[in-house]
């Protein structure tokens, strides 16, 4: 068995062997052969020159731009946001690989069963929802609503929006008459089970939006109620398979725009409007604060995001709430002037597209929309009220570390609001100079310290990840490293283990395959990490001698690491037998000859 797949890795590896990476990653991105790898655009983000490679002899990929990394798995969960078990089974599929049926657990049976069986279910309820629409009299209030709203029948097909009833009870009869129990019903977020009114329908009465992953499968639902009531809109709960705070409205459309940015809404209809109008790079978080998970996805897909939040006070205030969000996760943030209108809904249907895009060209850097609604806050006729403005912008300045971009953001708010470049300068470096005062003496060297740390740590990583490229890429090297350094010499929890699963393949057959040490991590985070394992190079080509010198200084670093960590050790313990050992390891270490096997 593998870390839980529940197949052999016989037959794991069978498939993954079956199924040439260049080839299956070919049919999605466009690949160059240079020199003995493949190269191509990353999928993962978005990049105008190629740093995404493909190595047939490997069979992995490694993106040298964003760090993602791993095997022919590793590439389907990614990119179709698969399970383990659905890349094993699509890739058996393309290779005319039988699976056999599996012997699961009675747990591991109920967890995937009920999983399948929402899924279902939700697929179910839109189709019902959507038939609803076209009935002439159950669904002609919603539908009026959404031509009233400048909808075609091509964009509510698109979506597959969809219409309850009044009654509040449609739904649930129509469930049970295909033979789900109350048990998985009470799951879905869909019915509310009352001990007084008995099982009903969670949305009724209103306008029905179908929510779907990045791959079109149906995880919840949305519902604008029809004329007056409360909540004006409705989502779905939490369940086994909606997590709002993962998900964007229309994403599963967005991803494969051709433009090189995203556009966050705050609700369905302003998607749906923008993408009517051919802006399908818009999406929305779902009823709930932007979220640093949300951020995270939209960076697999672009490095630019345009906010649309509501023209109002509290559109304002989610877009301040987003901005750092964004930034932490990498991505460049703008914000759309949308004035006079209050959505991208009424805007486009007032102005048009042409004018929406222009609002996209003329939109504004979001650290100068922040300055903006800082500056709504004080009177600047007023010079006492100015000063005040101007000591919040130079704390606000302190959010850029980087000294150059700090200045350039200094000298163009200056020229903004007319001060003096060097006066406002100045009152950045005292706000700057008064939160380093704030660390006292005693934890200055320990933060000196720890830093140095940081970076030693950092190196020995890199050393350890060097190595490991370096056995892989030439296995004759692990006769080089015989009896100097074994897995046991990683100091690195992570590292460790692959590192054991690297001698251990060596030394069973003579030869390492990444792909097959991939493909035994099922988390796709873990098979990320060991592609970076295999993937680590130094900067710059190196001749023969100087290669030969980086490899027997790395594998003395690395050894050196291991003995200074295991004399602490045996010195913590009192083992002095084990430390005279250790010491005399370390006096032999630079005796070493450690050379380069190159036949």
């Amino acid at each position: 068995m593998v870390g839980g797949m529940f197949y052999p890795e016989e037959l794991v590896e069978e498939v993954r062997e079956r199924n040439d990476i260049v080839s299956v990653i070919g049919s999605y991105v466009k690949l160059k052969k240079t020199g003995a790898n493949y190269v191509g655009l990353c999928p993962f983000h978005n990049e105008k020159s190629p740093s995404f490679s493909v190595s047939g002899s490997k069979q992995m990929y490694y993106c040298f731009g964003c760090g993602v990394g791993g095997n022919v798995y590793t590439f389907l969960m990614e990119y179709e946001n698969y399970t383990f078990v659905e890349a094993l089974k699509a890739l058996a599929d393309r290779a005319g690989v039988k699976l056999p049926e599996l012997e699961y657990s009675q747990e591991e049976k109920r967890q995937a069963d009920r999983r399948s069986r929402l899924y279902e279910i939700n697929k179910l309820a839109a189709k019902y929802y959507y038939c609803q629409l076209r009935d002439e009299k159950r669904g002609s209030m919603a539908y009026q609503y959404l031509k009233r709203r400048g909808l075609s029948d091509e964009t509510i097909t698109h979506f597959g929006l969809g219409a309850s009833s009044k009654s509040g009870g449609d739904l649930y009869r129509y469930l049970r008459s295909k033979g789900y129990d109350d048990e998985i019903l009470s799951q879905t977020g869909l019915i509310t089970m009352d001990e007084r009114r008995g099982a009903y329908d969670k949305f009724w009465n209103r306008v029905i939006f179908p929510i779907m992953d990045a791959n079109s499968k149906v995880i919840g639902f949305g519902g604008r109620v029809m004329g007056e009531g409360t909540p004006k809109y409705l989502n779905s709960p939490e369940t086994m398979v909606f997590d709002k705070s993962r998900n964007l409205y229309g994403l599963n459309f967005a991803r494969q725009t051709r433009k090189n940015y995203m556009i966050i809404c705050e609700g369905y209809m302003d998607v749906i409007a923008l993408h009517q109008a051919g802006f399908t790079n818009a999406v929305a978080s779902l009823g709930t604060a932007f979220t640093g998970l949300q951020a995270a996805l939209l960076a697999r897909y672009t490095k630019e995001v345009f906010l649309t939040y509501d023209s109002d006070e509290a559109g304002t205030k989610a877009a301040l709430r987003a901005i750092p969000i964004l930034k932490e996760a990498g991505l460049t943030a703008r914000v759309i002037n949308m004035k006079p209108y209050k959505d991208p809904d009424e805007f486009i249907k007032a102005l048009g597209a042409e004018e929406f895009e222009n609002r996209i060209k003329q939109a504004g850097n979001s650290f100068y929309f922040e300055i903006e609604v800082l500056e709504r806050q004080f009177d600047l006729t007023d010079p006492e009220q100015k000063t005040k403005f101007f000591n919040e912008t130079a704390k606000k300045l302190l959010v850029f570390t980087e000294e150059l971009e700090r200045n350039n953001y200094i000298e163009a708010i200056a020229r903004r609001y007319n001060v003096g470049y060097e006066s406002l300068r100045k009152l950045v470096n005292r706000y700057g100079a008064m939160q380093s005062v704030v660390k006292t003496d005693t934890e200055r060297p320990v933060r000196q310290e720890n830093g140095k740390k940081d970076r030693a740590d950092e190196g020995m990583r890199t050393s350890q990840k060097l190595l490991l490229t370096w056995l892989i890429n030439d296995n004759r090297q692990f006769e080089a490293i015989r009896g100097i350094i074994g897995p046991e010499d990683f100091t690195e929890e992570f590292y460790r283990e692959v590192a054991g699963m690297v001698f251990e393949q060596y030394e069973t057959k003579r030869t390492v395959i990444p792909a097959g040490i991939i493909s035994r991590f099922e988390n796709k985070e873990e098979q990320t990490m060991a592609a970076e394992l295999f993937s680590t190079e130094l900067s710059g080509e190196l001749g023969s001698t100087e290669q030969e010198k980086a490899f027997a200084e790395t594998v003395r670093r690395i050894k050196k690491n291991s003995l200074d960590l295991a004399s602490r050790k045996a010195a913590e313990a009192g083992d002095g037998q084990a430390l005279q050992k250790i010491i005399m390891e370390q006096a032999n270490l630079q005796k070493l000859h450690i050379s380069l096997k190159n036949g």
